[in-house]
């Protein structure tokens, strides 16, 4: 059986905790906690280690999904989840601009870590005040050829488009490496 580490990053409230949870076989190990500064207060919980999820995608293939902290002061998480990791998710809140340019550096922190497959999700495309995908495109300074796809990530089947879009680099990498 073939085992692929993916990880899941972004900026704080991206959304990658809700994309796991979405597609995740298993119960998300999760390490969520109470947030206590009042200036981070869009939601209650946030990520201080990672979220793990699993999925299946066929007898001879399993996903690990690894989802990092987004929060500054939990990134030295970063590398060590990356370790090993066969492709990479960035996800961008479509509807924070101001998180923006967070997210291109976290794309180049992880490009940093390993010459391996990526792509860049627009989550939250569902919200009447979410970016037009190609309007994020240029604000996020993103190679016209890179894979920047639409995503809504409490949707499963959106979830799993992200994720297929991303093995296909990989498997694609691979073959080209034999």
């Amino acid at each position: 059986m073939q085992t692929v580490k993916m990880v899941i990053t972004g900026p704080f409230n991206s959304g990658k905790t809700e994309f796991i949870q979405s597609v995740s076989e298993i119960d998300v190990v999760a390490t969520e906690r109470k947030i206590s500064s009042e200036a981070e207060k869009i939601k209650d919980t946030t990520t201080v280690a990672m979220d793990f999820g699993r999925i299946t995608v066929d007898q001879d293939l399993v996903l690990y999904l690894f989802g990092t902290p987004g929060q500054k002061r939990f990134d030295f998480m970063w590398e060590i989840l990356s370790e090993g990791m066969l492709g990479f998710i960035v996800m961008v809140d479509s509807t924070r601009p101001e998180t923006f340019r967070e997210a291109r550096s976290i794309l180049e922190t992880f490009r940093a870590y390993a010459p391996t497959p990526y792509v860049v999700t627009a989550n939250k495309q569902d919200l009447d005040d979410a970016w037009d995908i190609e309007d994020m495109r240029i604000a996020l300074r993103l190679d016209p050829k890179l894979k920047f796809l639409p995503c809504v990530a409490t949707s499963k089947d959106s979830v799993k488009n992200v994720l297929l879009e991303l093995l296909y680099s990989i498997l694609a990498e691979m073959e080209a490496g034999t």
